[in-house]
């Protein structure tokens, strides 16, 4: 053994030596003052750490059918409290929103000061405020939505001729890594006026480094368990996100480095695009909006934004391969909508509400963000009679809660569209029972953007070509296995080889 490890295993028994003595006296403490919700006993030191194995969404949705739809885990020094029904999820989000709002900042976000300049873990101060303001009223508004639509097209008709090409030679395409590199390079046009992934290799390796970032951040990590390991970081997770998150920062920092060096040299900016919108609030208020913040602004949008809109096309897809009834009525309703072999456009969308149905039964079965992001309370929240008490993380199983069997009817874990046939359900925050962008104030301001880029890729990957698995596989043989992360992936990327339809 050498001498960090040695370090490091004092450390940890030391630490556990005096948890020990800490874990009974706060449950004596935590009974005397309030009632928490109900939850599996805990073991001293560890509490239910080990129930939760390698598949956390799994394991507490179990849970929640013994213990209920608002139960209590104990992990490590921390107070979880997993919220497993659509009926306590709208009072976490909607009723007592104002008291839930904060985050539980993972040690994985505590690099290059991310959990301080992002969106999306920074607490809900003025500066939050008005990032969120400008997300919501500038970058992400319908009309500078709207502007960007033929950018949008564009790139969909690039991923469809490349996909062409494969099929002229019979070749199969990871259908993963396609979508991936056009969801980058539709995003770095839109913020940077530039594609960031030229080639199929590029697009692999940054998939990778974005995949590497999510598979950290939702590793279990001791040091979010038992604080006195933070500066040890026994498993070496922040040290691994440091590099990878770094290697990104770095290029958004040379990328707005060239276009400050740019509007110096020439007096403006002619690219119209989100780089310039930023860089304009900076340049007004730098306090609303500094260099530091745009990069990490860039961060979670790429990390977050390209992840997520590829696992659920991946997922899309991977249930029309392996449903092929579903597959045919996606199809036909195409064909007689638009016409067959066409690019899906976006004044389509309104007109073809079975593909939004298989989008929305995708959200159901595969939440791209199973937990969503960790919650933490301000407050002692008092729900159903339980304390959710201050200073806990707060966890939303929308997984569990997409196989809630008192909200869908048939069988859950069956991907079948016309269950969101006839129904109001959206994916807006609105409807409890489908909530894969979250709700209230923390909804991922993106969703719009995000939901037009799916549909558009998805109604034309399915309508401009028919698929075969490789090596003649069949449809029952497709791997549903999944990995869990921040966001939830197919463990064995989907290839298939697609057949051109002709119009």
């Amino acid at each position: 053994m050498d001498l960090v490890s040695f370090v490091m295993l004092l450390l940890l028994l030391l630490t556990c030596t005096t948890l020990y003595s800490l874990h009974y006296l706060n449950v004596r403490r935590s009974k005397a003052n309030y009632k928490l919700p109900p939850g599996p006993s805990p073991l001293p030191i560890i509490g239910n750490l080990h129930e939760l194995g390698n598949k956390p969404h799994h394991s507490s949705a179990i849970l929640a059918k013994i213990h209920g739809p608002i139960m209590t885990l104990k992990l490590g020094q921390l107070t979880t409290i997993v919220i497993s029904s659509a009926e306590m999820a709208k009072m976490v989000l909607q009723t007592y929103d104002q008291f839930l709002s904060n985050r539980t900042v993972p040690e994985a976000a505590r690099i290059h000061n991310h959990h301080i300049h992002s969106i999306a873990f920074m607490p809900m101060t003025p500066l939050w405020r008005s990032l969120r303001k400008i997300c919501n009223n500038q970058l992400f508004a319908n009309k500078t939505i709207d502007a960007r639509q033929d950018l949008r097209r564009k790139k969909v008709q690039e991923l469809l001729g490349e996909i062409h090409q494969s099929s002229q030679i019979g070749e199969g395409v990871d259908v993963g890594e396609a979508a991936f590199k056009t969801t980058i390079n539709l995003l770095s046009n839109t913020i940077f006026s530039m594609d960031l992934v030229q080639s199929s290799g590029s697009a692999a390796r940054f998939k990778d480094l974005v995949a590497n970032i999510t598979k950290e951040s939702g590793k279990p990590n001791l040091a979010d368990y038992f604080p006195a390991l933070r500066m040890v970081d026994p498993q070496r997770i922040k040290a691994h996100n440091a590099i990878y998150a770094g290697k990104l920062l770095d290029i958004f920092h040379d990328l707005i480095y060239q276009r400050k060096k740019l509007i110096l040299k020439t007096g403006s900016d002619t690219n119209k695009d989100m780089l310039e919108a930023l860089l304009n609030i900076s340049q007004e208020n730098s306090k609303e909006m500094d260099k530091i913040n745009i990069e990490h602004l860039m961060l979670t949008l790429f990390v977050a934004g390209t992840d997520t809109i590829t696992s659920t096309l991946e997922w899309a897809m991977t249930e029309l391969l392996s449903n092929p009834n579903t597959m045919t009525k996606a199809k036909r309703e195409l064909e007689e909508t638009i016409g067959k072999g066409n690019q899906v456009e976006e004044s389509d969308i309104a007109r073809l509400p079975y593909l939004q149905a298989i989008l929305k039964e995708t959200f159901r079965l595969h939440p791209s963000v199973p937990f969503l992001i960790p919650r933490k309370a301000d407050t002692d929240v008092e729900i159903n009679g339980y304390t959710i008490p201050k200073g806990s993380q707060v966890l939303i199983n929308v997984y569990a809660i997409g196989r809630d069997s008192n909200v869908w009817k048939n069988d859950t874990n069956l991907f079948s569209p016309e269950r969101f046939l006839g129904v109001e359900t959206d994916v807006r925050g609105r409807h409890f029972e489908l909530i894969p962008f979250g709700a209230g104030r923390r909804i991922c301001p993106g969703l719009t953007y995000a939901m037009r880029i799916l549909f558009l890729m998805l109604g034309s990957l399915v309508n401009c070509f028919d698929w075969k698995l490789e090596n003649d596989s069949k449809a029952e043989d497709i791997d549903m296995e999944e990995e869990f992360g921040i966001t939830l992936r197919k463990c064995k990327p989907l290839r298939s080889i697609p057949i051109k339809v002709n119009n």
